[in-house]
């Protein structure tokens, strides 16, 4: 596991840039998460050190798959996680899998993308130490402004609360409930490639633990036949912070390839302002 994120990163780090060249669309498009097309993703977050753990740390791979119709976007997040443990060796394996629905509101009148829908998180975890043990249910909303041709903001927040526990051992496991806010800004400054932050505000309802970090990064995104592949590294940095376990710094890269849906013609909303 340790070596597949590993490997993960040095791909992101050096991936060739000299494919075909994107258009400013393209690049709003790979940047946009209600954009028309479905998509593979791979992102990865290393957290070095954490708050009250001296010399412990954090990788959490996540693959995300997500397919699209005319107005429903399914995403379904599979992490492979690695963390520390009270022995001394650490824990590698697989977490719940999450999966949401959004349904996508599209104004012809305006620039504002806005979708909501539920979530299931399913308890898929390899060991009791990298999932709840329960189900969870909850609910997202995204919301996607482009304020330019070349700048885009917005926001995903998601909430999951647990309903049914898998076994007696989890019935005795508290009770989850966990927000997380996800502003997000991207700009564009030229040859494919943008400044970015797209840092995760994670808050656990249930213990009054929390972490709100901030990040800055750079994106790439290239064409190749009709895939639009991006990719980025973001270092983010917690500026505040609840709870024991919380990572006081992480380095986040991601790669995304997308394949925009058949017969999709840009629209308002993914062109001149």
């Amino acid at each position: 596991m340790k070596h597949l994120q590993v490997s993960f990163l040095f791909l992101i780090l050096f991936f060739p840039v000299c494919l075909f060249a994107q258009t400013q669309e393209q690049v709003q498009m790979a940047n946009n998460p209600l954009a028309k097309a479905n998509s593979i993703g791979f992102q990865n977050y290393y957290a070095p050190s954490l708050f009250g753990l001296p010399g412990q740390s954090v990788n959490t791979l996540m693959i995300r798959p997500v397919v699209v119709t005319p107005r429903l976007i399914v995403r379904a997040t599979l992490p492979l996680m690695t963390v520390p443990t009270m022995k001394s060796a650490p824990l590698s394996g697989m977490g719940d899998i999450n999966i949401f629905a959004t349904y996508v509101w599209f104004n012809p009148k305006s620039y504002t993308n806005f979708g909501i829908g539920p979530i299931v998180v399913l308890p898929s975890s390899t060991d009791s130490i990298l999932g709840a043990g329960k189900y969870q249910l909850g609910a997202t909303a995204v919301l996607v402004q482009p304020l330019s041709k070349t700048v885009m903001v917005g926001s995903l927040i998601t909430w999951q609360a647990s309903v049914y526990s898998v076994n007696k051992a989890a019935e005795k496991r508290p009770s989850t409930s966990l927000l997380n806010f996800q502003p997000f800004y991207v700009f564009q400054i030229g040859g494919g490639f943008t400044l970015k932050g797209t840092a995760v505000w994670m808050f656990d309802l249930t213990n009054g633990h929390y972490a709100i970090p901030l990040g800055f990064g750079v994106g790439k995104v290239m064409v190749s036949g009709k895939a639009i592949i991006s990719m980025g590294i973001e270092p983010q940095f917690t500026v505040l912070h609840y709870g024991i376990g919380q990572p006081e710094f992480q380095l986040f890269a991601g790669l995304n390839i997308q394949f925009p849906a058949k017969g999709k013609k840009a629209t308002k909303n993914e062109t001149d302002k």
